[in-house]
């Protein structure tokens, strides 16, 4: 059959299901009469019906209703187990009543008379428009149930960076302290190990959450975190036969971005990937540091006089055609039998948010490649990295810690005590006050904001109402600070996050100390 040229709708195949060469043709006439681009296949058997569903993927049937050894009834029974939404018409001569009624209830989207063809037409664009009507709405719901899932793990994220976060608090505290026994080499390399698993579950745990809330602020994103934190979400989605591989080249690099919305760019990315290689094969994600050429950029790109980021996704599956690479960046546009797209739109978007270009280079048996160019304005290194050990001991000043939970009293105060600094331990905002009643007010008071029993907001109250007026230091989770408006104002009040490291530790006291000495 000939192709029509594109009028007033796009080219639509159908595949026919009919005997009679004549009364295929005439079907037919009603489509061109109508100025409906098509292409057409006609069959008459199962076994050739079954095969043009594969190969010819028709957007709609025309089926006749009795053919020799085969039947529209029976063809219609065998589409609907494959596709419950691809608009099937009966055009038939014999269709009765009672007949058409019937087949409607068996999931004919409509019927058409042979003699009186006339609303044909009318009927193949009103049945294309409904299937694509309800396609979309399964997209849109599709996206809702994904948007209530990851709002469920927002919840579930929440609940648990606390309690990780105190999991956490330990290594690095014993971290850093394992690291000044400089006097025994292997407890030095020790503490280092430690507090480096440490600040990297925190980064991991930080990514996470960013994640799974969905997060659009911009921040400062550790090259090494990101990818770390990609690579555990990736673990339950790569099967056995594929072999995946991180290779960055700088994990220390760091730069303006958003954690939430790069891991969903990668992960789409690496998704497809995944998909496109039933079979197996390799999955690779490198990065690099690159200097683009002005002739690099196409005109509608925005370009900058700077180093970029390159973050690619390499895949040795099959490739793809210059037909697809036409439509790749089309929404909704898919490769896949199932499925609402393949999410590049989504990462097109993300990656021009963060000013940059995203390119991929593929063809048939080659494998596919996408290159994410990310503007570098500038380099942050880790503000740990730069710290100054000198200026931070102490000078036997009083401090009072309190938390409830054991491990993390125990650590803080220990480290205090290493620095030359008196602390003391109190599990309870009730033992702390009774301990100052005893001993007088202390230097400074270094208090956990999530105390369950005596609240820390609670304790912080009793101890401005017995008449202390130091400093304090609050340990509160990220973005969790409790709400301290009915408090008296405090002059000397510094909140750091938790887990809290050594060095933040020690820098906020000597800040919070000097502060309150010449204030007072």
């Amino acid at each position: 059959m000939p192709n029509r040229q594109l009028r007033a709708m796009p080219t639509i195949r159908v595949l026919q299901l009919e005997d009679n060469e004549l009364d295929a043709e005439l079907v037919l006439a009603e489509l061109d009469a109508d100025s409906i681009a098509y292409e057409a296949r006609r069959v008459d058997d199962k076994a050739r019906f079954m095969a043009a569903l594969d190969e010819f993927k028709p957007h709609i049937v025309l089926s006749d209703l009795s053919m020799p050894g085969f039947s529209g009834q029976h063809a219609l029974d065998l589409l609907r187990t494959r596709d419950e939404d691809l608009p099937f018409i009966f055009v038939s001569a014999t269709l009765g009543e009672e007949a058409a009624i019937e087949a409607l209830r068996n999931g004919a989207t409509d019927y058409i008379l042979k003699q009186n063809p006339a609303r044909l037409a009318s009927a193949v664009r009103r049945a294309l428009s409904e299937a694509e009507a309800r396609r979309a709405s399964r997209r849109a719901e599709s996206e809702l149930i994904r948007a209530q899932r990851f709002e469920s793990l927002a919840m579930l994220a929440g609940g648990l960076s606390h309690d990780l976060r105190n999991l956490l608090q330990p290594l690095l505290l014993a971290g850093d302290s394992l690291q000044d026994y400089q006097h025994d080499p292997r407890l030095a390399r020790l503490g280092k190990l430690v507090r480096d698993c440490g600040k990297r579950g925190l980064d991991m745990v930080h990514s996470m959450l960013s994640f799974a809330r969905g997060a659009r602020r911009a921040e400062q994103v550790k090259l090494g975190a990101l990818l770390s934190a990609f690579d555990l979400l990736m673990q339950g989605s790569v099967p056995r036969t594929v072999s995946m591989e991180l290779v960055i080249d700088d994990p220390e690099l760091s730069f303006e971005g958003n954690h939430t919305e790069l891991q969903q760019c990668l992960l789409n990315l690496c998704l497809n990937a995944i998909q496109a290689m039933p079979d197996g094969g390799n999955l690779r994600i490198e990065t690099a540091q690159k200097e683009l050429a002005e002739d690099f950029f196409l005109p509608e790109e925005p370009s900058r006089s700077c180093r970029y980021l390159q973050i690619s996704v390499i895949d040795d599956g099959p490739g793809m055609d210059q037909k697809v690479l036409d439509h790749l960046f089309e929404p909704f546009f898919t490769t896949k039998e199932t499925g609402t797209g393949l999410g590049l739109v989504s990462c097109q978007r993300i990656v021009g948010s963060h000013g940059g270009v995203m390119r991929v280079d593929s063809e048939p048996g080659r494998g596919t490649r996408f290159d994410l160019y990310i503007p570098l304005e500038e380099t942050v290194a880790d503000s740990d990295q730069k710290d100054d050990q000198d200026g931070l001991e102490g000078a036997a000043e009083r401090v009072l810690v309190v938390a409830e939970e054991a491990g993390q009293l125990s650590l803080l105060a220990d480290t205090l005590d290493a620095y030359g600094y008196q602390a003391h331990a109190s599990q309870s905002g009730t033992a702390a006050l009774l301990w100052i009643e005893a001993g007088g007010p202390p230097d400074l008071v270094v208090l956990d904001a999530d105390m369950n029993l005596f609240t820390g907001v609670r304790t912080l109250a009793a101890l401005i109402e017995q008449g202390y007026g130091g400093a304090v230091i609050l340990l509160a989770r990220p973005g969790a600070t409790p709400d301290l408006q009915e408090l008296p104002p405090l002059e000397h009040l510094y909140v750091i996050d938790k887990p809290v490291t050594t060095q933040v530790l020690l820098r906020t006291l000597r800040k919070a100390l000097q502060a309150a000495d010449n204030g007072s």
